[in-house]
């Protein structure tokens, strides 16, 4: 013990953990005053900042925690604390508080004198509520109460408007105030599973962050019509509700690979929710009686689940095999002439032309042009071009005239020459879709010329990358997508986008994942299914606090267990951590 003590005033961290303690040491309380003698430099010694005693059986925390004012981590979690000390509001520069696993039964309001406070754990407690305090926390951002008999949130919440993790599973909550959740625009994360929901506040369609949403059991009947607004959600949550129907707006959420409607009271799956590009739909134990046509065209679900129901229009040898073959029953019983065209290009373009007066967006996906309408450059300002699903071969020079240009979809076309003499005239462009297109090499300088790119999709241009263009230049890059690109490593500089929050390396040739990847910690979503990947770096649980969504699925892993990796990404980057060698 003396040993550790000593160390501690040299470093300022102090691990007392699994150390059948009673109590804590009061060396530790003197802010180790005295430990190491005579000869200790005591003009050396730094505060200490922190302090770990969990996994022991401490009851009781005396007030003298006051003294150690610089703390910045205080872990307590898993001993038999059944109060907190009012002192603990007297720790001004305490970053971390995890009092997890123990025995309290409240909070103290001083609590909110710790203004600094960004991560706050006291879940596994007997917690019947939280303090309104908390609401003068204003840097909290991760916040986990779970697995207490917690019944409301106090409204003063609202003013944590850096929230941006909120853990409640497992209370007694009955209602989640509009207030709050319209405070919270930086939600990318909220657990309020296994709680008594009755339902989803309207003011959900304010968190355009928000990444995974789980309300799992709990007595919620309908779904806002407002979830539109959640347009970076990948995983929703809500089996084992009351839910009688799915809103058509669902089918708008672009990002979402996971829904999970097991054990509701559905009658019927909405068409529009068939353009959803689902990894994984759970269907099971609802009263579907039969299934639309379009969702044959659901190509990229990976796992339909649709047991318990009476589904009286599909064998029951197609519910239960395989999910590719039911999918091509569905795609037969759609009829061949169900997308017929009645309005004529002419009149779309026509109409686009007067939307984009004021919207100074152009919208032309899909009306079989082989060249780029001159309405788009003499429209003044436009701001937006989706030419989508088009046979277009080359851009127009004049198509450099619009410098206001930010979002430019040229997605499934015909495309074949890198255009940079056109994009270098685009400064402000931050969005660029150039994926599928039958598109050549890009020369190792071809990105310079859009140096404030923010997204990137360049998948299905097998060729594009194999004069390895400088991702480099790019340091403003936010999302990345290189699906079917025929990589069969992972560039190197893409390592270097420190601001990059989404990356899709799925259908490669990947065979390892560089452990570079730890350094990219603004990283919420990693698609690496459908490669020859073996193993992964433990480094890569690193990304635990960011990474929300991690796609594996479709590799030859050996290296984790099928049952860590059917729980997700959560459980995946828990077993890498615990993977990684003791510093």
């Amino acid at each position: 013990m003396d040993r550790l003590l000593k160390a501690a005033r040299a470093s300022g961290s102090l691990n007392l953990s699994n150390r059948s303690l009673s109590e804590v040491p009061d060396e530790v309380y003197r802010n180790l005053e005295g430990v190491g003698g005579t000869d200790d430099k005591w003009w050396e010694a730094v505060e200490l900042q922190k302090l770990i005693l969990a996994h022991n059986s401490i009851e009781f925390l005396k007030e003298d925690i006051r003294n150690l004012g610089f703390l910045i981590v205080l872990n307590l979690s898993h001993n038999s604390l059944s109060q907190l000390p009012a002192a603990i509001g007297e720790l001004p520069q305490l970053k971390m508080l995890d009092v997890s696993h123990n025995l309290l039964l409240s909070i103290p309001e001083e609590i909110g004198s710790v203004v600094s406070l960004v991560k706050f754990d006291c879940s596994n407690n007997q917690l019947k509520e939280l303090p309104s305090s908390l609401g003068r926390c204003l840097d909290l951002s991760d916040l986990k109460g779970s697995n207490n008999l917690i019944a409301s949130l106090p409204e003063d919440l609202a003013n944590c408007s850096k929230m941006s993790k909120l853990d409640m599973e497992g209370n007694k909550l009955t209602v989640i105030s509009e207030n709050i959740i319209s405070s919270w625009t930086m939600l990318t994360e909220l657990n309020a599973a296994k709680n008594l929901l009755s339902g989803i506040p309207a003011g959900i369609g304010g968190l355009s962050r928000l990444i995974r949403l789980d309300l799992h059991q709990n007595r919620i009947s309908s779904i806002p019509s407002s979830i539109i607004g959640c347009h970076s959600l990948a995983e929703f949550y809500l089996g084992n509700n009351n839910i009688s129907t799915v809103p058509v707006e669902i089918g708008e959420l672009s990002r979402l690979g996971t829904l999970d409607l097991q054990s509701n009271q559905l009658k019927e799956y909405p068409v529009e929710a068939c353009k959803l590009s689902l990894l994984v739909l759970n269907l099971s134990n609802n009263s579907l009686s039969g299934l639309p046509p379009e969702m044959g065209k659901m190509t990229s679900l990976r796992k339909l689940l649709l047991s318990g129901n009476p589904l009286r229009s599909l064998r029951s040898s197609l519910v239960t095999g395989p999910t590719p073959a039911l999918l091509r029953f569905l795609r037969s019983r759609l009829s061949e002439d169900s997308e017929a065209v009645t309005t004529s290009k002419k009149d779309i373009i026509a109409m686009a032309t007067r939307l984009s007066i004021t919207s100074k967006e152009f919208s032309m996906g899909g009306l079989g042009l082989s060249a780029i309408p001159s309405e788009v450059w003499e429209s003044e300002e436009v701001i937006k071009l989706d030419l989508s699903k088009n046979s277009i071969q080359e851009l127009p020079v004049e198509l450099s005239s619009c410098v206001s240009l930010q979002t430019l979809i040229l997605s499934k076309n015909q495309i074949k020459d890198w255009p940079g003499s056109i994009l270098q005239s685009l400064s402000s462009l931050s969005c660029l879709k150039l994926d599928y297109n039958p598109l050549g090499q890009i020369p190792s300088n071809g990105f310079e010329v859009v140096p404030k790119l923010q997204i990137l999709d360049l998948s299905g241009n097998t060729g594009s990358l194999l004069d390895s263009p400088a991702f480099s230049s790019l340091p403003n890059l936010q999302e990345l997508y290189l699906r079917k690109t025929g990589l069969a490593e992972v560039p190197s500089d893409i390592l270097g986008l420190r601001q990059l929050r989404i990356l899709d390396l799925s259908q490669n040739s990947l065979q390892s994942v560089p452990e570079g990847l730890k350094n990219i910690t603004s990283l919420v979503e990693l698609d690496l299914s459908d490669n020859n990947i073996s193993a992964l770096p433990p480094e890569l649980g690193l990304l635990e606090p960011s990474l929300q969504a991690l796609r594996l699925d479709g590799n030859p892993l050996r290296s984790i267990r099928r049952p860590i990796l059917d729980k997700g990404t959560k459980a995946v980057l828990k077993y890498l951590m615990d993977k990684l060698p003791e510093q």
